[in-house]
């Protein structure tokens, strides 16, 4: 199979919210838009996300639920200033602390209009138990 595009896409009740919260707080910008569906990519194009109206008809029915237990790792250059500029001047809910992972990162955690959890993460060295367990 050759896979031309892969992207999450949420299904929510807060279409409007959750539009709104990545395009002001982490840079995507509106590609498609609908009342029921939108599809945002990052601003160098590279990335993709979009939301649809959990019980839109083009969901399958029994399936039909807002998102939930889903993580969005999004790695950046400088967590530290992405701390700074997200929670304590951005006011978004804090739900990890900035810290320093043995296994090579360094992020914090916060969350989106739905419960989603964000991670927001830079890599750094591993410490030596873990740096033998990355491939090359």
């Amino acid at each position: 199979m050759q896979i031309n595009s892969f992207y999450p896409v949420l299904m929510t009740n807060q279409i409007t919210a959750t539009r709104d919260f990545y395009t002001q707080h982490f840079g995507f910008q509106i590609t498609f838009e609908a009342d029921w569906y939108v599809s945002l990519k990052s601003a160098d194009g590279r990335y993709e996300l979009a939301f649809v109206a959990f019980d839109h008809e083009t969901v399958v029915q029994a399936y039909q639920r807002p998102v939930q237990g889903l993580l969005l790792n999004m790695e950046v250059d400088n967590a530290d200033s992405e701390y700074e500029r997200l929670i304590t001047k951005g006011g978004l809910p804090l739900r990890r602390e900035l810290l320093t992972e043995d296994f090579g990162q360094r992020h914090f955690a916060t969350s989106d209009p739905n419960g989603v959890l964000i991670d927001v993460i830079q890599i750094v060295p591993p410490s030596g138990e873990y740096a033998a367990m990355y491939s090359s």
